[in-house]
């Protein structure tokens, strides 16, 4: 290895690359899964190796024709193609001439003109449940106004999904309790829905065959237009009975618009009045009671389905979460919000004690909720008087109509509005901004610099400054809530600023919360955050200008019991959802002329789904095709850079070989590669043996010339066992001399020995990946810098 002088960090060194992984004892290794009594299937105990990966589901029936009504496979392609560019009627006719005269009798090709397309969409369109509209009349001042409401039947939608051939081997329908053994005893955790106690509960209350089919709806406003006044209030539907990896991304089985709320327009004469807002809250239920009116009734009765397992259940339609900003959170609830006596649309706090997390006041209720209504309605002034006391509005609950669907019970604290562009953006970002700025640019400026220093990784958001943001994503927000402390540690000293170092605590505290790793742990931080603000305002003294007794403060109550009952924080997070608007948004821009937006918007939305559907069974189609035309060695061989791999290890994005005596040449000014074959000789003859690799022709030394090859490659993925929900999971890793521009060179947590030969965890940056031939054997070695003094 290279020399290092005194005083400097630890010289670079080689390693096969399957260390870059700690192991775990067999002990704590094992996981148990206790299934609900009405399932009838034992407790099942397993090692991580057969819990993380499994069989998965069994293969579903190839659809030969996947993209049938389409008449050949190329008519699809083009009319999908057409929608996602967003072409125009014109565009699209000029894109058919193109076509038919450089690629006419090439293959089957049937359109001719952009009628041709639309009428194959009309086909299509027959296989997804389609949008229908309906009139609320409402009457206001003597006069009755009339409402537009689009849903899309939401037991439909869900028969849709029922239905997939390619979603049906993914169902899960009995409650599940998971333990991991933490070398003691077994410990709980959560993931998906099933294994939270809501579903448990739920399952309980059902007939002995009985499971829910839980709903995860969204709803929330969002402008369409740049300049605001033009608006959409869409509603998304997700299945809280498929896995997370298919119920929030993108596809047949994740999130869709369900719903097109209206929006009671702006009268500056009324808004903020009492009589308005009620107003503007009976249009909302009484929308989202022509939603929920396909569940209504399955809610109580049942539907019964042969599932994928060939096992007959009664399906009871529920809603499991309903996922929304403080705002929407309200209008669910019926409670009057911000200025309220009791603001929080989950228990009866007093809007005066919103921070003290040491005490827990009574939830709301329904039936408290229905006798104040009831009440309201045979004496106003009594009602009213009851009502005030708990916040409630003299409304009936749209969500009151759907069994087990307690609006308080499945109203949850979203992670993006209450943490990241809540309590931080909004707050504790916005005070470290006022700290810094009291502070001097000088101290500003070695932020952004210290932000910029940052090392880039995979899904993390680098910033070059961040003292000029003020508006941005939830995203970005978090992104700099993990590397805020990093950047300003050495800025915000209890000698330089002793109110922005106990800010800097409560914002360590914050993310404790944001990424704790056990239920009692984020609960405790809870406590310990309120102790810590309490010493930043103090710290402050006369100068405190904040009020941070607001509504999101209080949020964190709430959260690590969502998670209790609901799982962990993804699954009723507001994320997946808000992604939603972008599709809505450059539909609006695109492909509408601007009037009679809600029609146009949700007749593309439809021609979305419908393609997305399709796209799945021709993905799944080419995917068994093409293991059929591959030899089994073919598929081992194949790249792969963008796909799931099965191992422990996978090097990529492969260079040419080059010769050892090239390699130290073109590094001739970098120490680490100074005599690096004489390294990579010392590192084989010790390595081989240790691990029971012989070595080549018998021989008892292997020695290296100047003109054996080295392959370098920059791109390295790992499988590895995740402790956030103890899964398989992969890791992606750099190291490239130019990755968008920057370069890159990652650093991995690696499994070696002390001086004493025992094991021993340390940190490394990636300096050089490469695959090295000893007689028949691939050799996959990095070279590394321990980052271990």
């Amino acid at each position: 290895m290279a020399s290092a002088s005194a005083g400097a960090s630890p010289p670079p060194r080689l390693i096969p690359v399957s260390a870059a992984t700690a192991t775990t004892s067999a002990c704590s290794d094992t996981f148990k899964t206790e299934f609900h009594p009405h399932s009838g299937r034992p407790i099942a105990v397993k090692t991580f190796s057969a819990y993380g990966s499994g069989s998965g589901p069994r293969s579903p029936v190839v659809d030969d024709t996947p993209w049938h009504p389409f008449t050949p496979r190329a008519d699809f392609e083009f009319a999908e193609f057409t929608h996602k560019v967003v072409l125009n009627k014109d565009q699209t006719n000029e894109l058919l001439k193109f076509i038919w005269r450089v690629a006419d009798g090439h293959t089957k090709f049937s359109f001719h003109m952009h009628t041709d397309v639309m009428t194959a969409w009309a086909r299509a369109s027959s296989q997804m449940t389609p949008f229908e509209k309906h009139i609320i009349p409402i009457d206001y001042k003597k006069e009755t106004i009339e409402y537009e409401v689009y849903s899309r039947p939401l037991w439909d939608w869900a028969m849709d999904l029922l239905v997939n051939p390619l979603l049906a081997p993914h169902f899960v329908w009995d409650a599940q309790r998971l333990y991991k053994h933490d070398g003691t005893h077994f410990e709980r955790f959560f993931h998906e829905p099933w294994t939270g106690d809501r579903w448990w509960n739920l399952q309980s209350s059902l007939p002995e065959n009985g499971v829910p089919f839980a709903f995860i709806l969204y709803a929330d406003k969002t402008h369409l237009s740049s300049a605001g006044t033009v608006k959409a209030y869409p509603v998304i539907a997700r299945c809280g009975n498929l896995p997370v990896n298919i119920r929030n991304v993108d596809g047949p089985g994740g999130g869709h618009l369900v719903g097109w709320l209206p929006i009671v327009p702006e009268d500056s004469d009324e808004d903020g009045k009492l009589f308005y807002m009620n107003l503007k809250c009976v249009i909302w239920h009484e929308s989202f009671s022509i939603l929920l009116i396909t569940i209504m009734l399955l809610s109580a009765t049942g539907f019964a389905h042969k599932c994928y397992d060939g096992i007959q259940r009664w399906l009871f339609p529920l809603i499991l979460i309903l996922s929304a900003d403080y705002e929407e959170q309200c209008v669910m609830a019926l409670i009057r919000g911000l200025n309220s006596a009791c603001p929080c649309p989950i228990c009866l706090v007093p809007r005066e004690e919103l921070t003290d997390h040491s005490t827990t006041y009574p939830k709301c209720t329904v039936k408290d909720a229905q006798d104040c209504v009831e009440l309201w309605s045979r004496d106003r002034i009594a009602g009213e008087a009851e009502l005030k006391k708990q916040s409630l509005r003299p409304i009936k609950n749209a969500f009151w109509k759907v069994k087990l669907s307690n609006p308080h019970d499945v109203l949850s604290q979203d992670p993006l509005h209450v943490y990241h562009k809540g309590k931080f953006s909004n707050h504790l970002f916005d005070e470290f901004k006022k700290h810094l700025k009291v502070l001097g640019r000088a101290t500003e400026k070695k932020v952004d610099e210290q932000f910029d220093a940052f090392p880039r990784w995979r899904n993390l958001n680098h910033f070059d400054r961040v003292t000029n943001i003020y508006f941005t994503d939830g995203n970005n927000f978090q992104d700099i809530s993990r590397q805020i402390v990093y950047a300003a540690q050495n800025v915000l000293t209890r000698v330089e600023d002793e109110a922005g170092y106990a800010l800097l605590k409560c914002i360590v505290s914050y993310l404790h919360i944001d990424i704790c790793t056990t239920l009692a742990a984020g609960e405790a931080e809870i406590l310990m955050f309120q102790k810590l603000l309490d010493e930043y305002i103090e710290a402050l003294g006369d100068d405190t200008i904040k009020n941070w007794n607001f509504p999101k403060a209080h949020a964190s109550k709430h959260v690590f019991t969502d998670i209790r009952e609901k799982g962990a924080a993804r699954n009723f997070s507001t994320r997946p959802n808000e992604k939603q608007h972008g599709p809505i948004k450059r539909a609006y821009k695109f492909q509408t002329n601007g009037k009679d937006v809600a029609n146009q918007i949700l007749r593309l939305d439809h021609m979305t789904l419908v393609s997305g559907l399709i796209c799945s069974r021709i993905e799944c189609l080419d995917k068994e095709r093409h293991k059929v035309m591959l030899s089994e060695r073919e598929l081992e061989e194949e790249d792969l850079d963008d796909q799931s791999f099965g191992g422990h290890i996978h090097l990529g994005a492969p260079q040419h070989s080059v010769t050892l005596l090239q390699l130290e040449e073109e590094n001739a000014s970098k120490v680490a590669f100074a005599q690096f074959h004489k390294k990579l000789s010392l590192f084989l003859n010790d390595f081989l043996p240790a691990y029971n690799i012989p070595l080549p022709d018998g021989k008892t030394w292997l020695t290296l010339s100047a003109r054996d090859t080295v392959q370098e490659h920059r791109f390295f993925k790992v499988n590895y066992e995740s402790i956030v929900d103890w899964k398989l999971t992969t890791d992606y890793l750099w190291c490239n001399l130019s990755f968008h521009g920057h370069e890159q060179r990652d650093c991995a947590l690696i499994c070696t020995n002390d001086k004493d030969g025992n094991d021993k965890n340390i940190f490394v940056r990636i300096l050089f990946m490469f695959k090295h031939m000893v007689g028949s054997k691939v050799l996959d070695l990095a070279l590394v810098l321990p980052m271990d003094v």
